[in-house]
């Protein structure tokens, strides 16, 4: 069975800290550039960060110097380390396939983890 489970998220205070999990089925895993997507109210879901199978990794300029993706293959896991976090960055975060530094998703998703970043 197909499944995206994300988690870690929760309300922090500007230039806090938080860190995303996300646990996705083997086979999507495996294969796939994994990426984290964010949706903010009233705004389109974006995508803010991809790491290849072999740990390359891509970030918006938004999020740039700030998030790190990373991946263990072990866990089949995806993590996103979200420090100096803004206002902004408010949003419900979901994993995904990515392809490159693009968005791709599958035709489905995860309930996602809400941030909310108090100012």
């Amino acid at each position: 069975q197909v499944q995206l489970v994300e988690s870690g998220g929760g309300l922090v205070q500007a230039g806090g800290s938080l860190r995303l999990s996300c646990v996705a089925s083997g086979t999507i895993f495996s294969i796939n550039t994994m990426g984290w997507y964010r949706q903010a109210p009233g705004k389109q879901r974006e995508l803010v960060a991809t790491v290849t199978p072999g740990g390359s990794t891509n970030y918006a300029d938004s999020v740039k110097g700030r998030f790190t993706i990373s991946r263990d293959s072990a866990k089949n896991t995806v993590y996103l380390q979200m420090n100096s976090l803004k206002p902004e960055d408010t949003a419900v975060y979901y994993c995904n396939r990515a392809f490159g530094s693009r968005s791709y998703p599958y035709d489905f998703w995860g309930q996602g983890t809400q941030v909310t970043v108090s100012s």
